[in-house]
């Protein structure tokens, strides 16, 4: 099968080695010049003028990204040198929050839960209590139900130190408004899984090399065709017969943002044979009615700036939550990058870019008790998308031989790296 791939992120490249493995001809269409959507890399400049690797969000991948680590050796990527790979913690500058032990689940879960520091023995027994409640129901909760519905009896602390800053940080989405069982499931999956499936996994190199340039490589050595800066047209040619840039094709592969794929879509349809249409309409429809949400990434540095680890969780609970956006903060220089450079992660961000970069330096002078300059701000306003109780995502076929792929698609996972890769392997017939 002849393949074009429209979008070369990490759904798109995900597919392309999938098709590429299964012995399909590949051509890749990204309108960027660099690889990765919306987890790519970029350049900038340091206040004292030298020059540094930023991405244009910060991700943190999880030991339960499998099909996605699984990806990156079959590319070729080093993964004990791309990744710094630890024990979940989400401990925060006080010394409070969470810290789990390198051993098997659910003993690591059951002993950083012991030995969360602060908490009283009513905080611990309340998310025991919960915890057990839920693996007896295997996980499984009504479609309506929220994460804070699930929630109901969980001691504050414990719902403000955990519970808040995972949910926001996977989900993208306050609590309130969360899908308990996509919740449930990520739960499932890092802290009731297999061993390593809660690690933290950060990046030690930019994300389009962690992954993206990668797969690139890895197609191309085996005939596949990688375009970049290349806005690709697509048009219909017959029943089951595509054009793209005037290259013959025997399907085509949507692999890019919810709504760039509902744009082009919706121009293909009336071009397409009319019992096809119907299905393409009902796509479309879905795809559009998804709901979307910001996440923000401010950079900042200091000469000597350090953090005491390479991630730290910051407070941004209370009545201040304007006052302290940021849900975390990573050390870039610990992990490959400058000294002094810091990135603060904004999750479900609603500020606009200049507030949320002055707020988040404050935030880090009080809860740090550093002075930063700001580097860079990224706001990605719809990043992804909104993960709520029952929400409709759309499936992979759009029409025969028109398909899509990408974190949106119907799946167990809210809008993640891992989502995306799954989406793209199970896009390839």
């Amino acid at each position: 099968m002849r393949l074009a791939i429209i979008g070369g992120g990490w759904a798109g490249m995900a597919a392309a080695v999938q098709a590429v493995g299964a012995g399909h001809q590949v051509a890749v269409f990204e309108a960027a010049r660099t690889l990765g959507g919306r987890a790519r890399g970029m350049g900038a400049t340091l206040p004292d003028g030298s020059t540094a690797l930023l991405d244009n969000g910060q991700h943190i991948l999880i030991g339960a990204y499998t099909e996605t680590l699984r990806l990156m050796q079959l590319v070729g990527v080093d993964i004990a040198t791309a990744l710094l790979r630890m024990p979940l913690r989400l401990e925060f500058p006080d010394g409070g929050g969470l810290r789990l032990p390198d051993w098997p689940a659910p003993l690591d879960a059951l002993a950083g839960i012991a030995g969360a520091r602060g908490w009283t023995l009513s905080d611990r027994w309340s998310l025991l209590r919960l915890s057990l409640a839920w693996r007896g129901a295997g996980f499984r909760c009504a479609p309506g139900a929220s994460v804070a519905d699930l929630c109901q009896g969980l001691a504050p602390r414990v719902q403000r130190e955990l519970v808040d800053p995972l949910c926001v940080s996977a989900l993208n989405v306050a609590p309130a408004r969360a899908s308990g069982q996509v919740f449930l499931r990520v739960l499932q999956d890092a802290l009731f899984g297999a061993r390593g499936a809660s690690h933290m996994l950060l990046p030690r190199v930019d994300l389009s090399a962690l992954f993206p340039q990668a797969a690139a490589r890895w197609v191309t050595a085996r005939g596949a065709a990688v375009h970049t800066g290349v806005r690709a047209q697509v048009q219909v040619s017959g029943p089951g017969q595509w054009q793209v840039q005037g290259q013959p094709f025997d399907a085509v592969l949507l692999a890019t943002s919810a709504t760039d794929a509902v744009r082009l879509a919706a121009a293909l349809v009336a071009d397409l044979p009319l019992p096809d249409r119907a299905q393409a309409a009902s796509w479309i429809h879905t795809a559009s009615s998804l709901q979307h949400t910001a996440i923000t990434t401010v950079y900042a540095w200091a000469g000597g700036a350090a953090l005491p680890c390479p991630i730290l969780a910051l407070r941004s609970d209370g009545d201040d939550t304007a006052d302290n956006p940021a849900q975390f903060v990573m050390d870039r220089g610990q992990l490959g990058g400058p000294a002094g450079l810091l990135a603060f992660v904004i999750s479900a961000s609603t500020d606009t870019r200049e507030n949320a970069q002055a707020q988040t330096l404050l935030q880090a002078r009080r809860q740090l008790g550093l002075s930063l300059q700001a580097v860079q701000t990224v706001v990605e306003k719809r990043a992804t998308f909104a993960c709520l109780p029952g929400v409709e995502r759309p499936g992979t076929a759009v029409a025969p031989g028109l398909m899509a792929c990408g974190d949106y698609i119907a799946g167990p996972y809210p809008a993640t790296l891992e989502a995306a890769v799954r989406s793209g392997i199970a896009a390839i017939p």
